[in-house]
């Protein structure tokens, strides 16, 4: 079993430390916030994409070392991402934490440092907050091109 204190790893509290795009988008095309009732974390996220391919990325993080780590990693690699491969992180994570998957790889490699969370299922739902968030964000932004594409269509005549 993982101690408490191998969550809280050298390399966690430098990706926390580290946390990129901290600024909010002043136009973007859709904001999520993921909230943790069970610790009170709060992450927040502003997001733009062009076509499928996230184009810029805000985001405001006020949650533990394991929510900052998450957000530094997600804010340093966001970009360029697509929705899919955004989706299939989030779902690698959960893996990960709830099901004894392996962790991320490429690029998001850095993220298997939160893998000694597995053990504490209280700080799942922290450490998986931005994820939530920015699927959230791109859902919203999913819909909104959807009906924009809709309303767009003459409308049938019977």
């Amino acid at each position: 079993m993982t101690l408490p204190e191998d969550i809280y790893s050298q390399r966690i509290l430098e990706l926390a430390a580290a946390l990129p795009r901290t600024a909010r988008l002043t136009a973007p095309e859709a904001t999520a916030m993921a909230h943790s009732k069970l610790c009170g974390s709060r992450v927040t996220v502003d997001l733009t994409m062009a076509g499928d391919t996230v184009s810029d990325y805000g985001q405001s993080v006020k949650a533990c070392l394991l929510g900052q780590s998450s957000a530094s990693v997600m804010g340093r690699e966001i970009i360029g991402s697509s929705a899919e491969e955004l989706r299939q992180v989030g779902a690698a994570m959960r893996k990960m934490l709830k099901a004894g998957g392996p962790p991320p790889e490429g690029r998001w490699s850095d993220l298997a440092v939160l893998e000694p969370v597995r053990d504490y299922k209280a700080r799942h739902a922290s450490t998986l907050l931005v994820f939530d968030a920015v699927e959230e964000a791109i859902a919203k932004i999913e819909a909104s091109r959807a009906a924009a594409t809709q309303a767009s269509r003459p409308a049938e005549h019977v």
